[in-house]
């Protein structure tokens, strides 16, 4: 992971136009959760950071539905389950989960995907975990960069956030992900694409 990615500044530092697009980001999610609200006992988030996102997660969370999430990063991992302290937060690999096949009805994975330098063998784990749905994330680029860059963000790399190795338009998403699900609905709030899957039998 490169030491220079920054895994909080748009919860906290987002200011009020980025606030507002994180808003909508999350609204995107929960539009898509409710969907399958009524199928979903057990829902697990992967890759949390610092748990900013399971603090949202967890108010959309079906009643009666069980909740957990996973971090890659021990550090971050402590500092998601002292923010969450009713959610269990475990430390673990997306590409080796500690999980039984099929164990959770939806998975969530937001904004996970672009940091990986093997997105297609974490995909794969993510299928065979998956009982059914997932719900998963990524910049929509180029806009994503587009952005960066009319902000005076990260000039010196074209606008690329620092720690992100895969670029996708929605396009491109799709079909990334396509082998291994049917694709139920996009949502593309700005800057991002949200997908919601059905795991392919």
């Amino acid at each position: 992971m490169n030491s220079t990615e920054n895994f909080r500044d748009k919860y906290i530092n987002a200011g009020r136009i980025g606030g507002i697009l994180v808003d909508r980001f999350y609204d995107a999610v929960q539009n898509l959760l409710m969907a399958r609200s009524a199928e979903l006992k057990s829902i697990l988030e992967i890759g949390v950071g610092e748990g900013f996102s399971t603090q949202r997660i967890r108010e959309m969370v079906p009643s009666g539905a069980h909740f957990e999430a996973s971090e890659f990063r021990s550090d971050l991992a402590q500092i998601a389950q002292e923010r969450n302290p009713g959610i269990r937060v475990s430390q673990e690999s997306i590409y080796a989960l500690t999980r039984e096949a099929g164990s959770h009805d939806l998975i969530l994975c937001l904004e996970v995907l672009e940091h990986l330098d093997r997105p297609q063998d974490a995909l794969r784990e993510l299928a065979r975990v998956s009982r059914k749905y997932i719900i998963v994330s990524v910049p929509r680029e180029p806009i994503w960069r587009a952005l960066n860059l009319m902000r005076g963000k990260y000039i010196g790399a074209l606008g690329n956030t620092p720690g992100h190795l895969q670029h996708w338009s929605t396009r491109a998403f799709r079909n990334f992900v396509e082998p291994l699900f049917r694709v139920l609905a996009v949502r593309t709030p700005l800057p991002w694409t949200v997908m919601l899957l059905e795991k392919k039998s």
